[in-house]
């Protein structure tokens, strides 16, 4: 005998499971090409030294217009007056992932001035041609491990390091005043914000050059690199100098530090490098330095850098309303 139940079953069989689509689904038209970032531009830029072909991307913030265009009501005289006014800047490493990561905090958190200031932001890009992991191995660090002997063979896998002084010179003297020359940069609101290896070049500007950049974030930096040689440029700044102009904020993860546990680090304690470099820079007691550090909770090397960024965009740029300090 057949029970209710299963002909109240059989009955709402067709209303209930999926049926096959009576039409065909529509074919994917071709593509049109790589999809490309608005208001963004870039300009070859090669360094006359090594002749490696750099770039630097640019991106405006909505709204603003390029230099040598119109604005929207379509007067020069209007545009040239905007274009008068100085900018802030934000100078991203690791070009590929910070750009656009940068860009899109700037435009979601920042909503046009509201919470961050609106600001340049300038990819320092390698060449295209090039690994981009070769170019940061050997413009990012100071040093070239690859000369010592009984070096960590895990630690150092690139051809080349021990370019970060041949790169500052040609960020400190072609990138930085041809970008702020053509984009009308304000020198005291301009900042470098770098991630590991970045952040370790950006520590290292501080050091050689620190009246390049206003403010420096550094995140997640690499200062166990060569047996920490940034903590031996710090002592060796600080012997030479009585002061030092700048504004720095670190952030790192919290699981960067050494710990059992899947996501802890197993051989570099981030966290514990960061805190230390933090306390050297407060010993020495300079009159115009600014020093804050922060270590996120759940975050890693690879998950920290979204949330470090916006807080140290926060911190650096301010803009007005709910998160103005």
């Amino acid at each position: 005998m057949i029970h209710r139940r299963h002909l109240l079953g059989a009955a709402l069989a067709p209303l209930l499971t999926p049926s096959s689509p009576s039409f065909a689904a529509p074919a994917l038209p071709e593509a049109s090409g790589p999809y490309a970032l608005p208001n963004t531009w870039v300009h070859p830029l090669p360094d006359p030294v090594s002749g490696r072909r750099y770039e630097v991307w640019i991106d405006l913030p909505p709204g603003a217009s390029a230099p040598g265009t119109t604005t929207g009501n379509g007067t020069a005289a209007t545009a040239a007056k905007a274009q008068s006014a100085l900018r802030p800047a934000v100078f991203v490493t690791d070009a590929p992932y910070a750009f656009p990561l940068v860009r899109a905090l700037r435009n979601r958190v920042g909503q046009r001035g509201q919470n961050l200031a609106d600001f340049v932001l300038v990819g320092l890009a390698g060449p295209a041609d090039e690994s981009a992991v070769d170019m940061r191995s050997r413009d990012y660090t100071p040093t070239d491990p690859l000369t010592k002997p009984n070096r960590p063979a895990n630690r150092y896998g690139a051809p080349r390091y021990g370019g970060g002084d041949a790169y500052l010179k040609y960020i400190a003297e072609v990138v930085v005043p041809a970008v702020s020359e053509r984009y009308h940069l304000d020198p005291d609101r301009r900042v470098i914000l770098g991630h590991s290896y970045g952040a370790l070049f950006a520590s290292q500007v501080l050091f050689s050059r620190p009246a390049l950049f206003s403010h420096y974030i550094l995140g997640s930096p690499s200062l166990w690199f060569d047996e920490r040689e940034m903590f031996k440029r710090e002592a060796a700044y600080a012997q030479r100098h009585q002061d030092l102009a700048a504004h720095v904020f670190q952030y790192v993860g919290a699981y960067e530090a050494v710990a059992p546990g899947p996501r802890f680090n197993k051989e570099n304690d981030l966290v514990a490098d960061a805190l230390r470099f933090q306390a050297a820079l407060r010993k020495r007691r300079y009159r115009s330095l600014r020093v804050d550090s922060h270590v996120l909770a759940g975050e890693d090397h690879l998950t920290v850098a979204p949330a470090g960024a916006t807080l140290g965009l926060l911190w650096a740029l301010p803009g007005r309303g709910p998160y103005e300090a």
